[in-house]
């Protein structure tokens, strides 16, 4: 039974990882990437008016650290589209 188990071992599958993503985005990654940014966006906004609106400093200083936060997520995508569009060739040439 043991020749059996070692050639299971020896069957799995090798996987080999990326050291770095490719420098292009694929349109299923742009249309996630977009959502993404929707989707920060409107946590910018809700953070931004409800710590406006609340009374307790400790609520309001929380709604205003989840609010950078997501703007800084929202900074980083866009700077993923803003390199790609620079790496990527133009092909209305």
């Amino acid at each position: 039974m043991q020749p059996q188990s070692n050639q299971q071992q020896n069957m799995q599958p090798q996987q080999n990882t990326m050291p770095q993503p490719p420098n292009v985005i694929t349109t299923k990654d742009h249309s996630y990437l977009e959502d993404m940014l929707h989707w920060n966006m409107g946590a910018i906004k809700k953070t931004h008016f409800f710590a406006g609106q609340c009374q307790d400093p400790d609520i309001q200083n929380a709604l205003t650290q989840a609010c950078q936060m997501h703007q800084r997520h929202y900074d980083l995508i866009l700077k993923h589209f803003q390199n790609a569009n620079q790496t990527q060739p133009n092909m209305n040439a």
